[in-house]
């Protein structure tokens, strides 16, 4: 049996007026993802279990069979693991945004990614910044377009941070790190972007019209957790393929390979088509595979409902329609296509809510048949919540008993 996951980062979503009450999943053309929910089996799956925020960490932590209540201590930590960043038992990392900041002494969050700032700018800046402030207590290291990571060696975890999208347009003082261990995180913040404010990649962007990075903003910090790998509870070999930090990471902790795919880029403009296609080589060699696309996720923080839209359909048509396609050379292949957590239009920031997901077999009599298309609604009606969602891989999965046999 060959598996593979599929997941759009954010595409569930709210009924919204405009589109006739429909959300933009349901208002989406996605006929690969209607095969698999009207054929297979359909269902809500609830991944942010009570007393966690919102987020693609906590979500895909359980996406993956994971309780975040027992393994997760941070954002920052699983992105150092795909960095290759190693981390000792008293090292904190913290996830690091180039961000822009408006100006005044309480300045706006104008952009939560620094106007998508290329890697290559980016890794110049956060090379400025641990020229000057790095040491061996403080490290910077670039990660991929806004996302990066410092490292706090024998730190402190227990403050309180805000994610920077969750205060898109807001004023940011009061956002700004409490609790033990923040001043040093605050006056990190502050000094960087003393050092930022006159950057030559800065002067460039701002000659050319666009978002400078001129702050950074410090959160989802931790310590390295300690997990159980995927790939040993379940005896197989696999892969994961996103243009991520913090999935990667996690699949690094789950003994998941990341796949690398040219053109990936976490954005409305990655390479859809590609990440398909690498994952079905991969699965020539491996049993799993799990596929994350970030774009539906962001144009939900931009607030773009065209552009969420669009990027629902190109999942569906370029990664599911693919994975589809290749599917007749494999033999016993389950496909698990769903969306993370909502990332609603409304609030342009992740919402609690269970997500719509899809479960399908080419073994014929493994199908439940729901006769539903797929989305928010359609999934609420076939009466089928997976909770707590960390339940979800061993139903896809399904060790030793019948392709999701467990009620829930």
């Amino acid at each position: 049996m060959k598996y593979i996951v599929l997941l759009g980062d954010g595409m569930a979503d709210y009924p919204l007026d405009r589109l006739g009450g429909k959300t933009p999943l349901e208002a989406a053309r996605t006929p690969h993802m209607d095969f698999l929910a009207r054929e297979g089996i359909l269902g809500l799956v609830d991944t942010i279990p009570q007393g966690f925020k919102a987020g693609s960490d906590v979500a895909n932590l359980s996406v993956l069979g994971y309780d975040p209540a027992t393994c997760y201590s941070g954002r920052g930590p699983l992105e150092a693991a795909n960095m290759g960043v190693a981390l000792g038992p008293r090292d904190i990392a913290f996830r690091c945004n180039l961000i822009t900041l408006g100006d005044g002494g309480d300045p706006t969050m104008d952009d939560f990614t620094a106007g998508h700032i290329t890697s290559v700018e980016a890794a110049e800046i956060i090379a400025s910044l641990h020229d000057a402030l790095g040491n061996d207590e403080f490290q910077f290291f670039p990660g991929v377009s806004y996302r990066h990571l410092f490292v706090w060696r024998n730190g402190v975890a227990e403050m309180q941070t805000t994610p920077p999208h969750d205060i898109t347009g807001q004023k940011t003082n009061t956002y700004l790190p409490v609790g033990p261990g923040s001043r040093t995180a605050v006056d990190m913040m502050r000094l960087a972007k003393d050092i930022l404010a006159s950057h030559p990649v800065n002067e460039a962007r701002k000659r050319e019209g666009k978002q400078p990075a001129n702050a950074v903003w410090l959160w989802g910090q931790g310590r390295a957790p300690q997990m159980v790998k995927l790939t040993d509870r379940y005896g197989f070999r696999g892969g994961v393929i996103s243009a991520v930090d913090l999935l990667n990471g996690i699949g690094v902790y789950a003994g998941l390979q990341p796949l690398r795919v040219e053109g990936a880029t976490g954005y409305t403009n990655t390479n859809y088509r590609g990440k398909a296609e690498r994952a079905l080589v991969a699965l020539q060699d491996l049993d799993f595979v799990f596929v994350h696309v970030e774009a539906p996720d962001e144009m939900g923080h931009e607030g773009n409902l065209p552009g969420k839209i669009k990027a629902i359909e190109d999942f569906d048509n370029l990664v599911v329609g693919t994975v589809l396609k290749g599917m007749p050379g494999f033999g016993a292949v389950r496909i698990l296509v769903l969306s993370d957590h909502p990332t609603p239009i409304s609030i342009r920031t992740h919402a609690a809510d269970p997500s719509p997901f899809a479960a399908y077999s080419t073994v014929e009599n493994e199908n439940r048949s729901s006769g539903r298309s797929y989305g928010e609604a359609t999934a609420r009606k076939a009466g089928r919540l997976v909770t707590p969602g960390s339940d979800l891989m061993d139903l896809f999965i399904s060790p030793g008993r019948p392709f999701f046999d467990k009620p829930h």
